[in-house]
């Protein structure tokens, strides 16, 4: 069987300052990655800045994800760089920065992640006014995202948990695009099918069939998934992209299954893993 593409999670974030120059930069170094997984949000400029939360104090198991506060939309870009993550010495930074660090052999999932507003519609399929409403609502800041990658000679994939961002890419740019899943596969696949998207990412214990399914994570509770998502997606003519595995354990099971991707936060999973 061949081995999965393996993803690198905020740029490994188990081992690296996630969504930092540093973490993309030794995550691309790695024989094994295939692409690299960012966030980007708007600074207060609306300039693309490469950070997961919303807020700037966000805790990882305990820690602060930086030494600032307050919506990332509302801070000036001078004060984000000059923001300290999880304690280090790296800054959170643009997205422009981490296009020019990162190699363009290495792919980049750019998950697009926030727009600059509080009430997000994650994981639904939307009525078709409400798309227009979330597609203009989204689309200043996904031109800003295009525009700064246009300078990327890698492969691209634009993710979303968020309807109204994949119509907005779909408007402006040809790229690559996948809906990221949350609780409801149907509604993944159905977005999937309506903008003809490249790929699916639901998370890990929605494949049908492996050890991880009926274990609760991501908004999915402890039951065998009603659909198989892989084989629909798969009958469809797309990628499945599985997030996020944390140990070999999870790796081996999803590459077992035959996923087309793993998004995971630690290098070396596949190492371990029968799957390859």
């Amino acid at each position: 069987m061949a081995r999965p593409a393996v993803i690198a999670h905020r740029g490994y974030a188990g081992v690296a300052p996630e969504n930092t120059i540093e973490a993309v930069t030794r995550a691309a170094d790695r024989d094994e990655t295939a692409m690299l997984e960012i966030d980007v949000q708007p600074a207060a400029c609306g300039t693309p800045v490469v950070i997961h939360d919303e807020r700037l104090g966000g805790i990882r198991d305990g820690r602060p994800l930086t030494d600032a506060g307050g919506f990332v939309w509302e801070t000036p870009l001078a004060e984000l760089r000059e923001t300290r993550v999880l304690g280090t010495d790296a800054a959170v930074p643009t997205l422009a920065d981490v296009l020019e660090a990162v190699p363009k052999t290495v792919g980049l999932n750019v998950e697009l992640k926030n727009p600059g507003r509080s009430d997000l519609r994650v994981g639904e399929s939307l009525s078709p006014a409400e798309r227009d409403e979330r597609r203009e609502a989204w689309r200043p800041f996904v031109e800003r995202v295009v525009a700064d990658c246009v300078a990327f000679d890698g492969e691209l994939l634009f993710s979303s948990f968020c309807e109204g961002a994949i119509a907005a890419l779909r408007e402006v740019a040809d790229d690559a695009a996948a809906p990221l899943v949350w609780d409801d596969l149907e509604a993944g696949l159905e977005i999937a099918r309506r903008y003809d998207c490249e790929a699916i990412h639901p998370p890990r214990n929605a494949i049908a069939g492996t050890e991880l399914a009926g274990t609760a994570y991501a908004g999915f509770s402890m039951r065998e998934p009603e659909i198989d998502v892989l084989e629909a997606a798969h009958a469809a003519g797309r990628a499945v992209n599985v997030w996020t595995a944390t140990n070999w354990v999870q790796f081996d099971a999803l590459a077992a299954a035959d996923v087309d991707g793993i998004i995971t936060d630690y290098p070396g999973l596949d190492r371990g893993s029968s799957g390859r």
